[in-house]
């Protein structure tokens, strides 16, 4: 879904700087359809800034990650009353059905990444267990020739000692 995380900081600046370009061009905008580009970066910067708040809170970042966690959630509820004026634009414009079409299509894709990252962390657990299991074959397998040769050596030195000294 996501290649990079962000700084929590620029994922916050992202969203307002896509809000504010679907703001300035909603307003000159002859229709709906010329908006797409603009609301695809915008819902972009905004997953962006959901997986940093994640990240944030997580303590993946230096610094005070609970302050700028709440401050990016902060900046995303806000985000939620900017969606009702996208809704009311294309209600204005006719085209209530988009909407619903856009938004159904949404939830779609977010169930097929759902599935996708649960799918990437079961693969990522089995690749884990494999490794590990790799590695304990390969500690008993040297174990295992450490023992066969120490008992080998053992018993050349014992028999050099029964030749010498008799047994």
């Amino acid at each position: 879904m996501i290649g990079m995380l962000l700084d929590p900081e620029a994922a916050l600046d992202a969203v307002n700087k896509a809000v504010s370009l679907v703001k300035k061009a909603s307003a000159t905008a002859q229709s709906v359809e010329s908006l797409a580009p603009m609301l695809g970066k915008y819902f972009d910067a905004k997953a962006n800034a959901i997986a940093s708040a994640e990240a944030a809170k997580a303590g993946t970042f230096g610094g005070s990650s609970m302050g700028k966690a709440l401050e990016i959630e902060l900046a995303i509820d806000s985000q939620k009353e900017f969606e009702e004026d996208l809704k009311r634009l294309f209600w204005n414009a006719n085209k209530m059905d988009v909407w619903q079409k856009i938004k159904a299509r949404a939830t779609v894709m977010e169930a097929e990444a759902a599935k996708a990252a649960g799918k990437a962390k079961e693969d990522a657990r089995r690749k884990k267990l494999k490794d590990q299991e790799e590695l304990e074959t390969a500690i008993a397998i040297i174990i295992s020739v450490a023992i066969f040769c120490g008992l080998m050596w053992g018993g050349w030195e014992l028999i050099s000692f029964c030749r010498q000294n008799g047994c």
